[in-house]
């Protein structure tokens, strides 16, 4: 999948993400099913904060002619083979540094998912012309180059549907 195919396939399941949103209060994204799981609006947060944070910027890094060199792990080789995450729930210990706060409003989570399209939309046409030379190492995929961390955004959206229908489902009881 080239760069533009990417950005429409991540428009369109941002798209997805925002209608979806609509349909729920406040109280409803910040309910946590169990002990130690994500509420679904804390889900929103991460892949807002995870692409604003670290993803975005590991493209901007690698855009400079500064960015490392390296190698894919073999888990990193295999989601871009795939070219998405399995279907398997990754679970991360419960912790201050990685758990997502509970969205303080609903208008909080569209003006980020707004800001990653704009910031996504302005770094795709840069995309079509870098070097894959330069690379940000990922903590399990190993070496990415900035397409492949913009890859991965659109790939990590997709991958949370499947976390965001489980908890509707349990927000409905």
């Amino acid at each position: 999948m080239n760069t533009t195919e990417t950005l429409q396939r991540f428009e369109e399941t941002v798209q997805h993400y925002l209608l979806e949103l609509d349909s729920f209060s406040l109280e409803q994204l910040q309910y946590t099913p169990q002990e130690g799981e994500w509420s679904l609006g804390q889900m929103y947060v991460h892949l807002v904060n995870s692409a604003l944070h670290m993803q975005l910027k590991n493209i901007e890094i690698c855009l400079k002619p500064n960015g490392e060199t390296g190698v894919k792990t073999e888990a990193g080789t295999a989601i871009f083979d795939l070219g998405g995450f399995p279907p398997v729930r990754i679970q991360v210990p419960p912790s201050p540094q990685y758990t997502p706060p509970q969205p303080s409003s609903k208008e909080d989570i569209v003006e980020g998912l707004q800001a990653v399209v704009r910031q996504m939309r302005e770094v795709e046409p840069v995309l079509r012309e870098s070097s894959e030379g330069y690379t940000v190492s990922h903590p399990r995929f190993g070496a990415l180059n900035a397409r492949e961390w913009f890859i991965l955004i659109e790939m990590h959206y997709r991958h949370h549907l499947l976390q965001k229908e489980r908890l509707k489902h349990a927000i409905a009881g």
